[in-house]
């Protein structure tokens, strides 16, 4: 349970980065706010998951969801620079976060 409150707080912050670029500086109200919510939830969630998980891969993980997350999300729906080694990159930190959350992280 804990590793999947990790997950879907990496989900919630690739919401948080996409909402912050979109608030251009906070000037939009609606993607401000939505930043807002997203990052609540997405720390709040984390700092759940935590009571149960070592720090290092939980954090290694939320970190890695969310930038592969924004990463891809940028791509697809922002028109950000699509290319082969963006996508390499953006498979090796999936795999890495795979690999995080398979290494054994102690539950307490």
């Amino acid at each position: 349970m804990a590793w999947l409150l990790v997950v879907v707080a990496g989900l919630l912050e690739t919401g948080f980065a996409v909402c912050l670029k979109l608030s251009h500086g906070f000037t939009r109200l609606w993607p401000t706010l939505a930043f807002a919510a997203f990052a609540l939830a997405s720390f709040g969630l984390l700092t759940l998951s935590l009571k149960k998980l070592d720090v290092g891969p939980a954090y290694a993980v939320w970190t890695g969801i969310g930038a592969a997350g924004t990463a891809i999300y940028g791509m697809v729906f922002l028109d950000d620079l699509v290319s082969t080694l963006k996508i390499v990159s953006i498979s090796l930190v999936i795999i890495g976060v795979i690999g995080l959350q398979l290494s054994g992280s102690s539950q307490h």
